[in-house]
Parts: structure tokens; C-alpha cells; sequence
């Protein structure tokens, strides 16, 4: 049998408890079909880089998937019916990811260190100085001027 990684986008208005029940109706038909889920992943509501049939958030979850592909077309197909479903991938893999996705690592800011560097957030600019008294501003020309200024 072949391996594949799945994701599917439900609908921003849709409960996490629906999502979790079409997941379960997904693995059933894998497994009625013949195959296995080994592993899956609700990843939560994220944002969409763009609208997708009027929904700005998404409900994302991967599911690996140990099965032939007679059984990724027909749970392919079901998800193409649903209207809680807005779109869905699948990607042939040679080996299942053990442990959690890169989604759901713990994002370590240790290991990245200090972003600013030595010197400061603009380490390029250097030692600028102190600006001292720069005096007052001009006035911008949709403020209302002082007798006798013109410009």
C-alpha cells in the first residue's frame, strides 16, 4: 500500500467537535477500504493567505494515511461533496513523519538567538548619536498658518 500525508480545510463556522466527527468519518472509510491512519493532527483555525467560497479562517487537520489508492479517491470524492470541506490535498510520500509536524513543534527561540545582534536593531547604521534639539516643526500645509507666514 502506499503512503500518503492528507489536509483538509473545513469551514471557519464549523465546530471543532464537527471537524473531529468528519475526521472520524474519513478514517472509517480508509480503514473500511482497507487501509490504516496512523497518525492525525487538528492544527486549529489558521488564516487563509486569501479568501476561499467567502471564509478568511480555516479549520486545518493532516492525517497520514497507510492505504491503496482506492480509498484516498473515494474519501478524495467525499470531501469534494461536503460543504464543510473548502479544499483538500494529497501528497504521496516515501516515509510517514514520526512525532509532530512541523506545525506543531514548539517553536524554540533559543536556538535562533538574538535577532538584533550587537548592535542594536539596525546594527548597520551605527553610532548615530544623541539628535540633540532639532527646534520646532513647520507646519504641514493642511494646518492652518500664522499671520504673515507663507511658504
Amino acid at each position: 500500500m502506499a503512503l500518503y500525508e492528507h489536509i483538509y480545510l473545513a469551514r471557519q463556522d464549523v465546530s471543532p467537535q464537527q471537524v473531529e466527527a468528519l475526521t472520524t468519518q474519513f478514517k472509517g472509510i480508509i480503514t473500511s477500504l482497507g487501509g490504516k491512519v496512523s497518525k492525525t493532527e487538528y492544527w486549529g483555525v489558521k488564516s487563509l493567505a486569501y479568501r476561499i467560497k467567502k471564509n478568511r479562517k480555516a479549520h486545518f487537520t493532516l492525517l497520514n494515511i497507510d492505504a491503496p489508492p482506492a480509498a484516498l479517491a473515494e474519501v478524495e470524492r467525499q470531501e469534494g461533496l461536503s460543504e464543510d470541506i473548502l479544499r483538500f490535498i494529497t501528497l504521496r510520500v516515501e516515509a510517514l513523519e514520526e512525532g509532530p509536524s512541523a506545525q506543531l513543534r514548539k517553536r524554540d527561540d533559543d536556538d535562533r538567538g538574538d535577532r538584533r545582534g550587537p548592535g542594536g536593531p539596525r546594527p548597520d547604521r551605527g553610532d548615530r548619536g544623541d539628535r540633540g534639539d532639532r527646534g520646532d516643526r513647520r507646519p504641514r500645509r493642511d494646518e492652518p498658518r500664522a499671520e504673515g507666514e507663507t511658504f
